[in-house]
């Protein structure tokens, strides 16, 4: 079932009070939900027609995130902002049964099919993929797929949100492949603003990533990092080609203010660090795109 989205305006900058009230809604139902992996969650998917990007807005993100400013393509990780205010929607809504306060961003796969131009037209459709159990909680699949104006597909990605929660035992959990330590090419310090600003371009306020105040309430010592700046910010440095796959896990949270280093090696794969090497952040790899 698609239903088409007209409780946002169809231009990138102007959802931001709908947005706030759709956070805000999800924020008021959140200490009402009783998370489980076999809940039932909406089926609908949501589709936004006419979607222009907010240029001043892509600037701003392209300077937080480390994208070089005023390049006519969108920078591969950008659509995930054009499918944020439908993803709230969703995940804001009575029928979805994960409190949306607290969500942590895990994973995110994307496909960028071929180069997305900033003054280009877009239609955004996204949907709930399903949920599966986690060994901290209840994991949250969303897609997201843009189209151009000829209809077909440009870009794609799904991404995963864990809800964290008391479980009834040990769920199962994907073999993660032990790697080699990647070489390290860049210490990056962080401030403490980069949530905030992160935020600021990205509509995606999310307490747990503003102040430290609001990130201690769901178990974080200090405000994190979003998992889609920290990837961005990677292949801002790593670059990819036009069309590409790229896979990343978010594995630790990145505390805010704090340093981390940039790895990679050369064929494909990045990743964040701690200083010391004792911590993983962030894995990820660009690939091909599969056919």
């Amino acid at each position: 079932m698609a239903d088409r989205f007209t409780g946002f305006a169809r231009t990138a900058s102007a959802p931001d009070l709908r947005l706030a009230t759709a956070l805000a809604r999800g924020a008021l139902r959140s200490p009402f939900k009783r998370p489980r992996p076999d809940a039932s969650f909406p089926r609908t998917r949501l589709v936004l027609p006419s979607v222009r990007v907010d240029l001043a807005r892509l600037a701003a993100y392209e300077r937080v995130c480390g994208f070089a400013t005023g390049d006519d393509a969108l920078p591969i990780t950008y659509p995930h902002v054009l499918g944020f205010p439908a993803a709230m929607s969703l995940m804001s809504g009575g029928d979805f049964p994960l409190p949306l306060l607290g969500l942590v961003h895990t994973s995110v796969g994307i496909t960028r099919h071929t180069t997305l131009p900033a003054t280009g037209v877009y239609e955004v459709a996204v949907h709930i993929a399903g949920l599966a159990p986690h060994r901290r909680g209840t994991e949250a699949a969303v897609t997201t797929v843009l189209r151009a104006a000829g209809g077909d597909v440009v870009w794609e990605s799904t991404s995963t949100y864990l809800a964290r929660h008391r479980t009834d035992g040990p769920a199962p959990e994907p073999a993660r492949r032990e790697q080699e330590p990647l070489p390290a090419v860049a210490e990056w310090r962080l401030g403490p603003d980069v949530g905030r600003r992160y935020a600021a371009a990205s509509g995606d306020r999310n307490p747990i990533h503003l102040h430290p105040l609001t990130a201690r309430l769901f178990g974080f010592p200090r405000a994190i990092a979003h998992g889609m700046w920290t990837v961005a910010r990677c292949l801002a440095a790593h670059g990819t080609p036009e069309a590409a796959l790229v896979r990343a896990e978010f594995r630790s949270p990145v505390l805010l203010p704090g340093t981390v280093v940039h790895t990679a090696d050369g064929i494909g794969r990045f990743g964040l660090r701690d200083p010391a090497g004792q911590r993983v952040h962030l894995r990820g790899e660009v690939l091909p795109p599969l056919t």
